[in-house]
């Protein structure tokens, strides 16, 4: 049976690989899942791919609704972990600079968290657009600049290479073929409470207790970390208002 001690000694905890089951990582993987859960209703019936599928739990998700799922990620341990822990996701190695499809194989393509890593923008979304068929969607999430990283081009988390703001998500999207439909992550209604308890920013609180440490010797007040650890998706909100204070910028893109 795989526990969640298991599952972080089969995936090392980075500080930027979301790993569900961990106490102190379940404010990053509720509002990832929550990302997750508004696009399922995409990938129904469908061929998907997942370009970047970390830990797999968001394959594992996708692969609840789909026809099938190929799970692509660079790293050789994730990919043998997927392989073991979602048995109903396909899994292979792949850089994302080379796409090991066929023109137009697929229906859905989703790349979470994931764009914001890449040196190549433009080149992986010219990729994604090959393999796709017309009027095939790809489903984008990526942390909002204006809000991850304000008042900055540079990124401030080291594991990025370029963050982007609404704006430049859409014409990034729009230039490289793509129809586009943006929407915007937010804090919904049940955690405003919670920010309030931990000085307005659930964000900051949980910062405050890891910056400056190492991974593992954080020592996280017994309040915050059982706020954090009661969050679940439904306390996140999915919609097309106030993208420039979105958390994290949500894209479907259609494949004209």
């Amino acid at each position: 049976m795989t526990t969640p001690a298991t599952r972080a000694e089969a995936l090392h905890l980075t500080g930027e690989r979301t790993v569900p089951g961990i106490p102190e990582e379940n404010y990053w993987f509720r509002r990832h899942e929550a990302a997750y859960a508004a696009l399922l209703p995409h990938c129904a019936g469908a061929t998907v791919l997942e370009a970047g599928c970390g830990e797999g739990y968001g394959a594992g998700l996708i692969a609840t609704r789909a026809r099938r799922v190929l799970a692509l990620d660079y790293d050789v341990p994730t990919t043998e972990h997927v392989a073991r822990r979602y048995p109903d996701v396909t899994v292979a190695r792949a850089n994302l600079a080379y796409l090991p499809l066929r023109d137009g194989s697929v229906d859905v393509i989703a790349n979470f968290q994931v764009i914001e890593h890449l040196w190549d923008q433009a080149g992986f979304l010219a990729e994604c657009r090959r393999v796709l068929r017309p009027g095939g969607k790809l489903l984008v999430t990526t942390p909002n600049r204006l809000t991850f990283t304000p008042d900055s081009d540079t990124p401030l988390n080291p594991y990025h290479t370029r963050e982007l703001a609404p704006s430049e998500l859409d014409s990034l999207l729009r230039a490289a073929g793509f129809g586009v439909e943006l929407l915007g992550l937010h804090h919904g209604a049940s955690l405003s409470a919670v920010e309030r308890r931990h000085g307005g920013s659930i964000i900051d609180a949980q910062l405050d207790v890891v910056m400056g440490e190492l991974p593992g010797q954080a020592v996280w007040p017994e309040a915050l970390l059982s706020d954090v650890a009661a969050i679940r998706a439904e306390d996140f909100s999915v919609h097309a208002g106030d993208l420039d204070v979105s958390l994290d910028l949500v894209a479907v893109a259609v494949r004209a």
